[in-house]
């Protein structure tokens, strides 16, 4: 099961228009455009590997809690409501 955020998308046309640019640029000479191609391409591979990374913690967390609230659903209420109130309580007084 793969699971998306509202940044990836983001974060795949990100990746995308690098890689435009980096085809785009593939033909032109110079060292420094060269450099720049190479820099960009590191920072390609480390930004996909940050973000295979920040998926695969988010994933675990959702399970870790997922499973914890499975084993403790009226525990896990009584927290939700508890953390509900004191937000309205918070929010109420801060209104006045």
């Amino acid at each position: 099961m793969k699971h998306h955020t509202q940044t990836q998308p983001e974060t795949e046309h990100l990746i995308d228009d690098a890689k435009a640019l980096l085809s785009a640029t593939s033909d032109a000479a110079g060292e420094k455009v060269k450099e720049a191609r190479e820099r960009l391409t590191a920072a390609i591979d480390k930004a996909r590997e940050a973000w295979g990374v920040v998926q695969e913690k988010t994933v675990a967390g959702a399970k870790v809690t997922d499973k914890a609230i499975r084993e403790n659903p009226y525990k896990s209420m009584g927290i939700a409501l508890g953390v509900g109130a004191l937000i309205g309580y918070l929010l109420a007084r801060r209104s006045k």
